[in-house]
């Protein structure tokens, strides 16, 4: 299985939150909300539906 880390997202947001809402962002062409949570240990977390990438900011947070 390939290391997800390594392939580069199609977007990336960088956020100050631990907890996220993802819609896909394309209003009626995006997707369900999903609430996302960011791993401590990773700093990111990747939507399953559309890919982007958001990444945990900790110096505003």
């Amino acid at each position: 299985m390939p290391d997800t880390a390594k392939i580069p997202p199609p977007e990336t947001e960088t956020v100050t939150s631990h907890r996220i809402a993802c819609d896909g962002g394309e209003g009626a062409l995006g997707h369900p909300r999903v609430w996302l949570s960011i791993d401590d240990k990773t700093g990111w977390v990747e939507c399953g539906y559309c890919d982007k990438r958001y990444v945990l900011d900790e110096s505003k947070g």
